[in-house]
């Protein structure tokens, strides 16, 4: 990922479209029947034509084709926009999602809000790969590969041996919206080792998530991970031996409370 985040790198590619020749009553139906969907781009085939929320649907009669109703006044990213500049687009319109298309004028994908702020969380975690990886580089010699993928959470290890009830809310909240940032994960011959991301894989472990976003560590050969050895010590062999402690906060949580 470069310097500066661009809207390709975290729009949606699989976008939910409507015909234009769709009746209000079944794309209203649709609005109901899918989560988190409150519009979707008019299509004519890749083309995008216009875009119709639930509040175009609102005084519109239940035959109605969706062209007579929806917005073709359109605001739409590209795919090489800056994430910044997509954030002041929707900032200063009150659009909450904004159409992706390519130089063509298809459509490529969908930007929202969510996915904006998303950006600004995850801009941190790169820096905390690269840190790692330079570290293992100097401890182990081995050269590195880092790639980004989906985990099964069931084939972690983890190597931290608890977590805070407290702090799974807010990591639960992110999830729910789209906002938690990868995990980092290192790929040692095939064991997956949990680097980074305790508290948000338990916190996905509860609300029954099974695959997580990571960057993984890949080193060319196998070494003698000192993370390894933490985790044999204390009985972790997979994610359900994270012990939740709810009889007390977060250490920052803790010294905050003080602070005030």
């Amino acid at each position: 990922m470069t310097g500066k985040p661009t809207v390709g790198e975290y729009m949606t590619r699989e976008v939910a479209t409507v015909d234009p020749e769709e009746t209000v009553s079944s794309v209203a139906q649709r609005m109901v029947d899918t989560t988190g969907h409150k519009g979707f781009p008019v299509t004519q085939g890749r083309t995008v034509e216009g875009f119709v929320s639930a509040g175009d649907l609102l005084l519109a009669a239940d035959d109605t084709p969706v062209f007579t109703v929806m917005s073709e006044d359109l605001i739409v990213a590209h795919p090489e926009m800056k994430i910044t500049d997509a954030a002041r687009v929707i900032l200063r319109s009150g659009i909450q999602k904004l159409p992706v298309v390519d130089d063509a004028d298809n459509l490529v994908g969908i930007i929202s809000n969510s996915d904006v702020v998303r950006s600004q969380i995850e801009r941190a975690t790169p820096g905390k790969v690269g840190k790692l990886m330079r570290t293992l580089e100097q401890i182990h010699g081995v050269e590195l590969t880092e790639d980004r993928r989906e985990v099964r959470l069931d084939d972690l290890t983890p190597t931290q041996e608890r977590v805070y009830a407290d702090e799974l809310e807010g990591r639960q909240y992110e999830l729910n919206r789209g906002l938690a940032e990868p995990l980092v994960v290192i790929d040692n011959d095939g064991e997956l080792h949990l680097a980074d991301g305790h508290h948000r894989v338990m916190a996905a472990h509860e609300m029954g998530i099974e695959l997580m976003d990571a960057y993984v560590i890949v080193p060319q050969e196998r070494v003698d991970l000192g993370m390894a050895k933490t985790a044999e010590k204390g009985g972790l062999e997979t994610i359900t031996d994270i012990e939740i402690v709810d009889y007390a906060r977060h250490p920052l949580v803790e010294t905050t409370k003080r602070l005030q």
